[in-house]
């Protein structure tokens, strides 16, 4: 592809650091010393308390619906996009919680607030909001509404790094924040991901749940007192408090997140930058520009055509397939995730039409590579490529 969905995202000195790990006589490779100093630098630059490094973006979502199920083992409903990652979905449903899904707000393709706020119920547990594509999805109504009535805001932040509300990081205004460090995003550790909170109780929790349940993963040591006093028939090195996984990351990814960690404002800043050109050079009478730019981290440009017409829509793909220009059509996850096999039997027949905005970008909606080193020329013949198609 002459214009891929992510070039260079993993530089030479990123290799160096972990190259340079590797000529210890003795390297330590499993979880260790450089993935706690990542945790504490990623928590210095989020604005949170705590942070706790997984194998992917989607162990977070699953841990943070854990933690979810350890509070309501009773289950209940959960608010979920359905314009998302399918991650976001699958965990609510394998902690045995039901997803009540939400239209997109066609300006931050996150869930409309309205909707969000018409759907609450004495069943709702906890608002999962996915900030799509690098877009601030919080609304002032939606956080303040959610505090009133103390339902807790779980933030996906997978593909939106540096996205900010009213100048706050997306990630450290929910209890709970996932991040995932897959290659295409802001910053990759290869595979990879970090949950964030503030709250003390769910961090302790989250490093048992990340290793096996096991209690002595805990780093709070009245926490491991009360359970060895509660099981003295145990090894003490092996008890375990939860039904739990093995979603722990590596030294080798706490080089790397460190080292890329370094340029991760300035690759905030040279997306947003490149989005403005794109936003400003495409043709505003066949593709939607209004998009909320403030707070803006940009994942990927989003190209969704103002009208629905599926002709023009093969035109496009085909233009843009014959012009080298890698995209993915539905946007986030692959449009509309009520679709899909895995939930569509779970859901009323046809419940996917209901969701006007969201059927109109998995139709008509596309995203085109977004990343540090796209030059401007190459926005401008991209620009020019889609324009071109009538």
């Amino acid at each position: 592809m002459k214009y891929p969905l992510m070039r260079n995202n993993i530089m030479r000195e990123d290799l160096d650091a972990v190259i340079k790990h590797l000529e210890k006589d003795d390297p330590i490779l499993t979880n260790g010393p450089y993935v706690r100093e990542f945790e504490a630098a990623w928590s210095k630059w989020l604005g949170v308390k705590y942070s706790v490094f997984v194998n992917s973006g989607s162990s977070a979502n699953l841990l943070s619906m854990a933690i979810l199920k350890i509070i309501h083992p009773e289950g209940g409903e959960v608010i979920v996009p359905s314009l998302t990652w399918i991650s976001d979905i699958s965990s609510v449903l394998q902690n045995g919680f039901t997803p009540v899904f939400v239209d997109t707000d066609p300006y931050s393709l996150a869930m409309d607030t309205n909707e969000i706020l018409a759907k609450i119920t004495k069943r709702t547990r906890a608002v999962f909001l996915t900030h799509a594509q690098g877009f601030d999805g919080l609304t002032d109504k939606l956080i303040d509404h959610l505090n009133t009535k103390k339902i807790p805001l779980i933030e996906d932040v997978c593909e939106s790094h540096g996205a900010t509300h009213n100048g706050q990081k997306a990630g450290s205004i929910g209890w709970i924040s996932n991040f995932s460090f897959f290659y295409a995003h802001h910053m990759s550790t290869i595979e990879g991901g970090m949950i964030c909170t503030n709250d003390s109780e769910v961090y302790q929790q989250l490093r048992m749940l990340r290793s096996h349940g096991m209690v002595r993963e805990a780093n709070d040591l009245n926490l491991q007192k009360v359970y060895k006093e509660a099981n003295p028939d145990l090894n003490p090195d092996f008890i375990f408090s939860y039904p739990a996984y093995n979603v722990r990351n590596n030294e080798i990814g706490g080089i790397m997140g460190l080292s890329q960690l370094k340029r991760l404002d300035y690759i905030v800043k040279r997306r947003t930058e490149n989005l403005t050109k794109f936003i400003s050079k495409l043709d505003s009478n066949k593709y939607r520009t209004d998009f909320k730019l403030e707070g803006s981290s940009n994942y990927a440009f989003n190209l969704i055509l103002i009208k629905p017409d599926i002709d023009f829509a093969e035109r496009l793909m085909k233009k843009m397939t014959s012009s080298g220009i890698e995209f993915r059509r539905g946007s986030a996850g692959g449009g509309n995730q009520t679709r899909q096999p895995y939930v569509k039997q779970l859901l009323p027949k046809n419940f996917f039409l209901s969701l006007k905005e969201t059927e109109h970008i998995h139709f008509f909606g596309f995203y085109i590579g977004n990343f540090p080193d796209l030059k401007e020329n190459e926005i401008d013949d991209i620009c020019s490529i889609v324009n071109s198609v009538n």
